[in-house]
């Protein structure tokens, strides 16, 4: 099993696993005790010892990791944290695999994506009470523990900590679109013009690079709301998925495919298409802040640009479509859940906070970090946060607390835009059975007795 140890002593190197951004976790294998997961209360321990802990981005995050887990032991001698490292396309299963056959960590990396899915099967402690009783009180992102609330489905209790929030960014290689005389796509007009204007097939240059495997239903549906304009992803218990706005938008965006875009794109999920980008001669990719680092790497800041996508056809207002909150969670089954909050608080303190961020290239949940110089003089980073803050922005929830929502999104739909990438299933057909998948779970939800 892989996993690492972290001591403020220098011993022990911890192993890496690639991956990338947003939560993961490795089924580790029951314990001596018969922990199951789901089953016991737990205990708040002596606050000392030993803890695990799961990173749902491992690989892509260790080194960050590494450097807070060790400035945590040293503050902290008599606790050690055992780090373990998964990539985030493996966090829904493994966790589910912990949870039913025993073997959960302390603490875990836990997004919203992820976390109805896991308080429905009664993993999380809730963590509300401890943060009220923390320096954490008062000090973290409004709009992220509204996200963490809504996704967990309980009311006002939280079943985890936010430690960072991503947005939708639309990148661009500034230094093409000066070689084309080209000015930055502030409207999806000049978006679409610019895609076609920085496409040479036969010199296998492209204005675009589109997600089409793992993820794509996510991105398909940024790009979908952010055109339309549309702002809630309900009317009443029906979703707008369908919405004739959102269904053109959807036309215009897989139309992109093999015409302003690579055909290798039909199976790439982020890590190959944010690599195809940094590679290549694209001249645009739509992907959350978290790549930032990676186009910053490729290119040097002269040659890379990114801002939040552009506001709606037609004047509409700017729509983003809420991307998961990362966080970290407290599991139930802990039997030392002193020293795991320890370690929660610690990693959610500013100065954590703030390093953990600006490696990860996403917006700090903890207030006190937000003001950093490392923010300001990253303008994808400050664009994203003044737009998130614009009262004219429209923010679109997206229904992280249905327990089938990632089950959905991924593989009950992912296929099918496969599918209309290829010509074999429409628009319509697609966005149509996504929103009857949406309106059925939303109707078992509604019709469960929720706390």
């Amino acid at each position: 099993m892989p996993h690492s140890r972290s001591r403020s002593r220098g011993n022990a190197s911890r192993r890496t696993a690639t991956a990338v951004a947003l939560g993961a976790v490795l089924a580790l294998t029951a314990t001596a005790c018969g922990d199951d997961g789901s089953g016991g209360a737990g205990h708040e321990g002596s606050g000392k010892g030993e803890i695990t802990f799961w990173d749902n981005n491992g690989g892509v995050r260790t080194a960050v990791w590494q450097k807070i887990i060790a400035a945590f032991e040293k503050k902290n001698p008599d606790i050690d944290v055992r780090y373990v490292p998964i990539p985030i396309t493996d966090v829904q299963s493994k966790y589910d695999t912990a949870i039913a056959g025993g073997g959960l960590p302390d603490v875990g990396g836990v997004g919203t994506a992820c976390l109805a899915n896991m308080v429905a099967q009664n993993a999380l402690d809730p963590v509300t009470g401890r943060i009220d009783d923390s320096a954490l009180k008062g000090k973290l992102s409004t709009g992220m523990v509204k996200n963490v609330r809504a996704a967990g489905g309980r009311g006002e209790e939280m079943f985890a900590v936010p430690t960072s929030a991503n947005q939708g960014t639309l990148w661009y290689r500034s230094d093409l679109f000066r070689a084309a005389g080209l000015k930055v796509p502030a409207t999806w007009k000049d978006f679409y013009a610019a895609a076609d204007r920085l496409t040479d097939v036969g010199s296998n240059k492209f204005g675009f690079t589109i997600r089409g495997g793992a993820g794509s239903v996510a991105q398909a549906l940024d790009m979908m709301y952010a055109q339309s304009g549309i702002d809630t992803f309900w009317r009443g218990d029906r979703s707008t998925v369908a919405d004739p706005k959102n269904l053109a938008a959807l036309e215009k965006y897989i139309g992109l495919y093999k015409k302003a875009t690579p055909s290798a794109d039909l199976n790439n999920d982020f890590t190959k298409m944010v690599a195809q980008f940094d590679q290549g001669e694209i001249g645009m990719l739509q992907h959350n802040l978290g790549s930032y680092p990676d186009h910053v790497k490729a290119f040097g800041k002269e040659r890379i640009d990114g801002f939040p996508l552009p506001p709606a056809a037609g004047g509409g207002p700017r729509t983003i479509v809420s991307t998961p909150v990362d966080g970290l969670g407290l599991f139930k089954s802990g039997k030392n859940k002193a020293a795991a909050w320890k370690f929660i608080a610690f990693a959610s303190s500013p100065e954590m906070n703030s390093l953990w961020n600006e490696e990860a290239g996403s917006i700090p949940a903890n207030n006190d970090a937000a003001d950093d110089e490392w923010i300001t003089s990253a303008k994808p980073i400050a664009a994203a946060m003044e737009s998130v803050n614009d009262p004219g922005t429209k923010i679109v929830q997206l229904p992280y607390y249905l327990p089938d929502w990632n089950k959905i999104s991924k593989a009950e739909t992912e296929p099918d835009f496969q599918k209309v990438l290829l010509g074999k299933m429409t628009a319509k057909e697609f966005a149509q059975k996504l929103a009857g998948l949406l309106d059925a779970a939303q109707k078992e939800w509604n019709e469960q007795p929720n706390p």
